[in-house]
């Protein structure tokens, strides 16, 4: 069916069974939700409807109105790629201005009359005959949705539940699209913490702001150190608060680097930014490329589980220590000196919270708080941190009762919690969470599906959150995702669209083993991980995100073709097969590579290689090697793998008989490979593809003195290398050959070349 004919309708109107069809159903209105009803007008589809449950569009930005609430990440990343603002007002603007962003946006793209507010998308369930998703809509109070769900459950005990919901509604939909944010519903009261009900002031979660409390005056009690907390204590004792002190209470330190600074000094970047971005054509792209790269090189110097970043991570923790020290006073050296590694808990960018702490209205703690009366709170005996079993440690630990008059909860949200309290049923009437618990853990292909939910796809699921970069491209990247498979469904080419089984479960194999060599698993509690499984964040850097979601792997996913789409898929594949005539892979040869430097110092290493003709003047090919090689690794063994390439034209001897300079162009084996990897180790029985491209813009960077442009055309002998330092390097291996435009394959002749 097409955009046109598919279109929103009342089905059975006339029967007490009626309901109303959506092509497309979105939950949630936060900026996933936003940016995918964005790009759906983008192309041309308007047949799609957006239920929010909250009482504004936005999500974390509706419902978070703290004071000092903010925006840490540089707007101009902090924005939709496809939809830039070149007038805010700061560098990091606040929620307000986040808010009228994401509001604009909405009014821009012309779908503000798609968004349904103050409804709540309690249920999901799969009819397998109709092939349609069934959802079941909780119309509520106006207002209620803004509500925590411990709030709202309070509400019913004392009001009835009547002054929540107002009433059911059963709809149905084609697709669904769930873009329910993480960061929404916030942690209750530690239950580690007795006394609540005796508290006589008032007790509020930072996200859900009790702006009608009155701080003047007041002895304030703020549980929890995360960003949210660093954003609005250093402003509770000033005006329009005015509190007479503020105890934050602390479980372990974070992090704290600096926040970026405003280009040329704040005043000038708040004055003269709007006028220069919107002047210079291209500034303001520049300036978020900018932004995109410093994330990235924060991702390989701190989170990469490569060689060298604990040396990195190292020398920056070391800087922000004595930064730390040169802020802050010295009793509170101690305990704002984390035990852990910098990048394994989400860093506070921070600009005013460490300079707080020199208020004398102002006390950080490690006490636990051990009992909450009328007036008052009691802290100690004992300390959270460092380790009370550290005697060395000049921390206190006695008991102390002080004074309390407004409680505030800073303990973050329920972010491991994906898409709750929403329940979901897939084929055969099994529930999502079931799907989870059995297998470990929340998971998702790419964070975007699940097998056995068809036509379901997720913006912002599990594994998909990063630590240094921002939360809008990881959402735009998904949402490209997405639009991908909807317009197979929409456009009438397919009926539904569901990952394979394999292909979630290798996936998420991949995922978790990686996490477990990353900082995230270095040795702190943090809200990425419930029980040792980590659902939230993402292994890899956004750079490899971009390029998974731009170039969908097909093969993993289960398409149901109409019959137009078949049609259409088989003309693809008759035009493709007429340009590319090859049917299947040519093998140019098979060896073996044995070395073996253990018994001495030194280098050694062994090439295998074979003269190829392909027998087209103008050929094209992709090179693969599929490998079996074992590694007996040594110290200091470097593992280098290496593909050789030479033209027949450079093939002449020195008088020495050594190759003659600039006749050889390298590429270490360090490439992506069809499952993600791409450090040099980890690739053992992996098939590796390269195509030509790849290997031109390589050897561009790498061409010996004297080398002549490289022209794939040229080329007539390749193979295989092997080097090690300290090490022993054997195993059988194949190399093939993918052909792009020759019609036959190469006639090949091997030879071993070896050098010790």
């Amino acid at each position: 069916m097409s955009p046109q004919s598919d279109r929103i309708r009342i089905v059975n109107g006339f029967d007490e069974n009626a309901y109303t069809y959506y092509p497309i159903l979105i939950v949630g209105a936060g900026e996933s939700g936003i940016a995918l009803g964005s790009r759906l007008r983008e192309e041309g589809i308007d047949q799609f409807r957006i239920f929010e449950r909250q009482a504004g569009i936005g999500g974390t930005w509706w419902i978070n109105r703290y004071p000092g609430v903010a925006c840490d990440v540089p707007a101009a990343f902090y924005s939709f790629s496809f939809s830039p603002n070149l007038k805010w007002t700061s560098l990091h603007p606040g929620g307000a201005e986040i808010y009228q962003y994401f509001n604009d946006t909405c009014e821009k793209y012309q779908f503000v009359d798609k968004i349904q507010l103050n409804t709540d998308v309690s249920e999901l369930r799969w009819l397998e005959d109709e092939q349609l998703w069934e959802a079941t809509l909780t119309h509520l109070v106006p207002g209620t949705g803004d509500l925590s769900k411990q709030d709202r459950n309070q509400r019913m005990a004392e009001k009835g539940r009547d002054s929540v919901y107002l009433r059911q509604e059963i709809v149905r939909a084609r697709i669904v699209c769930c873009c329910a944010g993480g960061l929404v519903e916030p942690n209750p009261w530690p239950s580690s913490i007795p006394g609540r009900d005796t508290f006589e002031g008032p007790i509020f979660h930072s996200a859900r702001w009790e702006h009608k409390v009155d701080f003047k005056d007041k002895n304030v009690i703020v549980i929890g150190t995360g960003c949210s907390a660093a954003q609005f204590v250093p402003r509770l004792t000033q005006e329009p608060y005015n509190a007479e002190s503020v105890t934050q209470i602390m479980r372990s330190p974070p992090w704290v680097v600096p926040r970026a600074e405003h280009p040329g000094g704040k005043d000038k970047y708040e004055k003269y930014s709007p006028k220069v971005f919107s002047m210079v054509p291209g500034l303001a792209k520049l300036f978020r490329i900018m932004c995109f790269a410093t994330g990235e090189y924060h991702w390989f110097t701190i989170f990469d589980p490569n060689s060298w970043n604990h040396i990195t991570r190292g020398q920056l923790e070391s800087r922000m220590i004595a930064r730390m020290k040169g802020i802050v006073p010295e009793k509170y050296h101690e305990i704002l000196t984390p035990d852990y590694s910098i990048g394994c808990k989400r860093r506070i960018f921070d600009a005013q919270w460490l300079p707080s702490l020199n208020d004398p209205k102002i006390e950080l703690t490690t006490k636990p708080i051990t009992k909450v009366s009328s007036n008052s709170v009691t802290i100690g005996p004992g300390r959270v941190y460092p380790d009370p079993a550290n005697t060395d440690s000049k921390v206190p630990t006695n008991e102390e009762t002080i004074p309390a008059d407004v409680i505030v909860l800073g303990n973050g949200f329920e972010a491991t919690a994906w898409l709750h309290p929403l329940k979901i049923r897939g084929k055969g009437g099994v529930y999502m969470q079931d799907v989870w618990d059995e297998r470990g853990g929340p998971q998702a292909y790419l964070g975007l599906a699940v097998d056995g939910f068809p036509n379901l796809f997720i913006v912002f699921g599990p594994n998909t959150a990063t630590g240094h970069s921002s939360v809008i491209l990881a959402s735009e990247n998904m949402v490209e995702y997405n639009m991908k498979l909807i317009k197979k469904i929409i456009q009438g080419d397919a009926t539904t669209i569901e990952v394979k089984k394999e292909a979630e479960m290798a996936w998420t194999k991949i995922v978790q083993d990686r996490l477990k060599l990353t900082v995230f698993n270095a040795g702190c509690q943090n809200w990425y991980q419930n029980d040792g499984w980590n659902s939230t964040a993402y292994p890899y850097s956004q750079i490899d995100f971009t390029f998974r979601c731009m170039f969908p792997k097909w093969s993993d996913w289960e398409v149901q073709y109409t019959r137009k789409g078949l049609l259409k898929r088989q003309a693809r594949q008759a035009l493709k097969s007429s340009l590319t005539a090859l049917p299947g892979n040519c093998a140019l040869f098979e060896g073996h590579l044995d070395i073996d430097t253990l018994g001495g110092a030194g280098f050694a290493s062994q090439l295998q290689s074979a003269a190829l003709s392909t027998g087209v003047e103008d050929a094209a090919w992709d090179l693969s090697i599929y490998n079996g090689i074992e590694l007996d690794v040594g110290p200091g063994d470097r593992k280098i793998y290496t593909f050789i390439f030479k033209d027949e034209l450079l093939e002449d001897k020195r008088d020495d008989g050594r190759d003659k300079a600039g006749i050889n162009w390298e590429a270490d084996f360090s490439l992506s490979t069809d499952n993600g990897v791409t450090t040099q180790e980890g690739i053992q029985g992996k098939k590796i593809w390269i195509p030509w491209e790849a290997l031109k813009a390589t050897f561009r960077g790498k061409e010996k003195s004297n080398a002549r442009k490289f022209d794939p055309a040229e080329i007539r002998r390749i193979g295989i290398m092997m080097r090690s330092y300290f090490g022993t390097q054997r195993g059988d291996f194949r190399l093939e050959l993918r052909s792009i435009s020759a019609r036959t394959c190469p006639s090949t002749s091997a030879e071993v070349s070896r050098t010790q």
